[in-house]
């Protein structure tokens, strides 16, 4: 009989040592509002369940939103970007390269208790296009060649061709279109700049309407639309660096969580990632089936 009780005692007590530990193993995993957060907040999900913890995903907030939620405890896992934070939310104008974004993004955000794990290769930044067929024809493939041309053309009496298409706030903000000229050299006349909506930017592009346009690193109609991104060759643009952000007391109870997010953050890159909002924006594929063929293809499950 004593030992059916010791049995039973130690029965209850695997089980609740069960139980925490699957408490232990339970995450929120958050994202934003469009379709590369969306793949990245999916995948991140399907992956850590695969891992065996139990995951909540809370994805489709706005960037602000999100930010608040992880700091208030709301959200313990999301895929953030160091041009984000730097600028955003911790209001540092200051001209950083890539590193020192990274480092000083990862110092602020620990005095709240956010851990910056390892930043991956998918930089999605500002970024200037043209259509692909015109850039081989004029053999654009940088900023700089773009001002070049722009000048000599500007020589010659040609400078009306050039419109360009950027969004309403790219137009006048400190750090947007002037400075980039004063960079690069060149100077736009008021009537080549066309302000428009983000998104009708790739259209315009598409359709030749426009010379070059505003656009972002990592878009899947940059590959779906047949465009041409620009190498900033001056490095103009932040970078903007796709890492998971954790809470630290996420991390204390999960002591794999880290490993495991980092290994992720590893397969992940700027042509990947294009790829998978292609899939997703052009060929009109389901978010998570798209999410769940990355990560088998990378062997990540």
């Amino acid at each position: 009989m004593k030992n059916k009780y010791l049995a039973y005692a130690l029965a209850i007590a695997l089980g609740l040592f069960a139980a925490a530990a699957a408490q232990a193993q339970s995450v929120v995993v958050g994202g934003k509002n469009f379709t590369e957060q969306l793949l990245l907040s999916n995948m991140t999900a399907q992956y850590l369940r695969a891992k065996g913890y139990q995951v909540d995903l809370k994805n489709g907030l706005g960037s602000t939103l999100m930010r608040q939620a992880q700091e208030t405890g709301q959200l313990d896992i999301v895929w953030e970007y160091t041009g984000t934070s730097l600028i955003v939310y911790n209001h540092i104008d200051d001209k950083l390269d890539p590193a020192q974004t990274y480092a000083r993004v990862k110092q602020l955000d620990a005095q709240r208790g956010l851990v910056w794990l390892n930043e991956s290769a998918l930089n999605n930044t500002y970024a200037f296009a043209m259509p692909q067929k015109l850039a081989d024809e004029l053999g654009i493939d940088t900023l700089q060649d773009l001002a070049d041309r722009i000048n000599a053309d500007d020589a010659h009496g040609k400078g009306r061709q050039h419109l360009v298409g950027v969004d309403y706030e790219f137009a006048s903000r400190p750090d947007g279109l002037g400075p980039m000229q004063q960079l690069y050299g060149f100077e736009l006349e008021r009537s080549e700049v066309k302000q428009m909506d983000p998104g009708l930017v790739y259209t315009a592009l598409k359709n030749e309407q426009l010379f070059a346009g505003l656009t972002y690193s990592s878009d899947g109609r940059i590959k779906g639309f047949g465009l041409k991104l620009l190498q900033d060759d001056k490095a103009y643009f932040p970078a903007y660096k796709a890492t998971p952000v954790v809470r630290s007391k996420v991390l204390e109870d999960n002591p794999r969580l880290a490993e495991q997010l980092n290994a992720l953050a590893a397969r992940l890159d700027t042509a990947k990632m294009t790829e998978l909002n292609k899939r997703v924006d052009i060929d009109q594929e389901a978010v998570s089936r798209v999410a769940a063929d990355f990560l088998q293809q990378e062997g990540l499950i």
